[in-house]
């Protein structure tokens, strides 16, 4: 409401989820709370002239996304290292930009090889956000072409200090001196994430990284999931962290709809056997929050019949909408996108193709095999309402308009049509960095077809497949010593 206030009335509430549907029933009931107050400012609220609209995308429409292993630079920091608040806490040798290869020499006393350990086990916090130019361009970046970027950044600044030192007048030196601050600070950006990448790329050429990866890939694909079981089962032998196990087995129930009974209780056991029994609450939680399901439980993934009105199922259809919405893109450029599922590396998420199904109509019926219902005239999500019924819940469009409907039009009248529309694009539940960079990178595309309108991102948290599953199991720990505080 605050928002509304401040800007007016969103013209046009648009949304896909269950508790997307609920909270904009919250904002119509609000402004009604408000306008039954005759002292209430928003009884003279009109639509707004600078909001196009707000578009709610409920988390449980497309958790499969969550749970993949983000693959922007910005999104694998968060996986591997950690973001809150726009900061990471990394070892103190990569917050100084200095190399961590400075281990003590053989037949150094005791007491002097301890310092340096020490030293290097120390962390420190760096901060995340535009005010690093280096890391915006690399944030949104596949973590493939990182160094490839590093590279260039790194010899072109090595170009600019033999300029400076090659200058010969008085004023080609004074140029460079009054430079020489921006390059001393985008040298120090450089050999920040200069080191962070690299420790990253020790983990990202790890076999075990690349055993996950390739099992995420396969199961977003649609390949037969009990193909990828024995590689599960490798990982488990080989005691890979809990969370990596729970996010691939909670990935394949999401993307087919639950496991195979037999399956699934296989392993349930192997986990209880390889972490502990007291894992048992954590697998209770999963199936609660119906991420980890036998399979015949999901009967609801059925496509509803044809020309049922307002039908939907309970369950997320990925494999219908994997292929009426091109959600695995071959062709994608990493280097040079162009297509969101670059944040992926081939697999454009689900939410940000059901955000296209409004801003990117004419895009997605060229991807598409068969000629979709649109019109030049076409607005919300007109053209995709039957595809969008094999999504988990309700698709709304909803109209706002003021009391007032003649002073409304005189007053968008006199504000004119030139000026940037803004959209706001609210994740209930969560959004990812590589959702939010693929967003960017649509943004961008709209911007280039001379569409003046802005994306601005509003969620309720940041979230990865990791912050998830540890959120599971310390719930698991408060509901092993709740019973002893009563």
């Amino acid at each position: 409401m605050l928002l509304q206030q401040r800007h007016g009335l969103f013209p046009r509430i648009l949304g896909k989820g269950d508790h997307a549907r609920k909270l904009a029933n919250l904002l119509l009931r609000g402004r009604k709370e408000y306008d039954a107050e005759e002292s209430s400012a928003m009884q003279d609220i009109m639509p707004s002239t600078t909001v196009d609209s707000l578009v709610v995308i409920d988390r449980d429409v497309d958790f499969a996304t969550a749970l993949l292993t983000q693959l922007t630079y910005e999104g694998l920091i968060d996986e591997l290292v950690g973001i809150q608040h726009n900061q990471a806490e990394v070892d103190s040798s990569i917050a100084a930009g200095t190399s961590q290869a400075s281990a003590p020499q053989q037949g150094a006393s005791s007491s002097a090889s301890l310092a340096p350990t020490a030293k290097q086990s120390l962390k420190r916090k760096i901060q995340l956000d535009s005010t690093d130019v280096l890391f915006s361009q690399l944030r949104n970046t596949n973590f493939a072409v990182v160094g490839t970027h590093l590279n260039r950044v790194a010899r072109r600044l090595e170009s600019d200090y033999e300029d400076g030192k090659s200058a010969r007048t008085t004023s080609e030196l004074k140029d460079f001196v009054n430079k020489l601050p921006g390059y001393q600070q985008e040298h120090q950006s450089l050999r920040v994430h200069t080191n962070l990448a690299e420790d990253m790329m020790k983990h990202t050429r790890s076999d075990i990284f690349t055993r996950v990866l390739e099992v995420q890939q396969n199961l977003i694909a649609g390949s037969d999931p009990s193909y990828q079981h024995e590689t599960i089962e490798e990982l488990i032998s080989r005691d890979v962290p809990l969370a990596t196990i729970l996010r691939l087995l909670c990935l394949e129930s999401t993307v087919a709809g639950g496991l195979r009974p037999r399956d699934l209780d296989s392993f349930k056991r192997q986990v209880l056997h390889a972490y502990g029994f007291q894992h048992l609450l954590t697998l209770d939680a999963l199936e609660k929050m119906e991420l980890l399901q036998p399979r015949s439980s999901a009967a609801a993934l059925l496509l509803p019949a044809a020309g049922a009105a307002g039908a939907t199922g309970s369950k997320t259809n990925y494999t219908y909408l994997r292929k009426e919405l091109r959600l695995i893109f071959d062709d994608v450029n990493e280097a040079d996108p162009n297509d969101i599922a670059y944040v992926f590396s081939g697999y454009a998420p689900l939410s940000i193709r059901i955000l296209q199904c409004i801003l990117q109509k004419s895009y997605l019926q060229s991807l598409h095999r068969t000629p979709l219902p649109l019109t030049p005239s076409s607005t919300g999500w007109q053209g995709f309402e039957d595809l969008l019924k094999s999504a988990k819940g309700p698709t709304f469009n909803i109209v706002q308009k003021a009391g007032d409907e003649k002073a409304a039009r005189v007053r968008t009248q006199l504000a004119g049509t030139s000026g940037w529309k803004t959209i706001f694009v609210f994740f209930l539940g969560g959004v990812t960095f590589a959702e939010i960079a693929a967003l960017r990178f649509l943004g961008k595309q709209m911007e280039a077809g001379g569409e003046r309108r802005r994306l601005i991102v509003l969620t309720t948290s940041i979230v990865s497949g990791r912050s998830i599953m540890d959120g599971v199991m310390e719930r698991k720990n408060f509901a092993t010593v709740e019973p002893a505080l009563k």
